[in-house]
């Protein structure tokens, strides 16, 4: 078992003894199981995905931190998180479309650019998560064949 928490600016989204972590890290979807190697990497907008038995809990994040300690301790570090039931889909494609609109538009700086940018990652981020577990709005499980 791993000891995982994932922790937003905001609050403790979620924290519990889980089988499996799946997360978006910049250099590509890394999956961590018990006893993984030492580890810290950056994060990217994306889902993450916990695993416990054959129950999965789907989350979109926005980036942050990942820190893997021996022992099997797992802290995410997330500048946002949100469980897939917690993701108001209206909103989100809102947001995506407000910030595809103003990224059209002529930008002057750098800074504002690249923060719509980020804006944009991580509404996507949103509206893919949500619907892809759309028609559960629940943490879907496995079915043993």
């Amino acid at each position: 078992m791993i000891h995982f928490k994932i922790v937003s600016p905001e609050r403790v989204v979620y924290e519990d003894d889980v089988d499996q972590i799946t997360l978006p890290a910049k250099e590509g979807e890394i999956t961590i199981l018990s006893n993984h190697i030492p580890l810290v990497a950056s994060l990217h907008a994306g889902e993450l995905v916990v695993k416990i038995g054959d129950h999965f809990i789907p989350m979109a994040i926005s980036g942050g931190l990942v820190e893997v300690q021996p022992g099997s301790q797992v802290i995410v570090l997330a500048d946002t998180a949100e469980k897939v039931e917690e993701i108001d889909e209206k909103r989100a494609e809102e947001a995506r479309e407000r910030a595809a609109q103003l990224m059209k538009e002529k930008v002057v700086e750098a800074e504002d650019y690249a923060a719509l940018a980020g804006k944009m990652e991580k509404e996507l981020a949103r509206l893919h998560v949500a619907r892809k577990y759309r028609h559960t709005r629940k943490a879907p499980t496995i079915q043993n064949e």
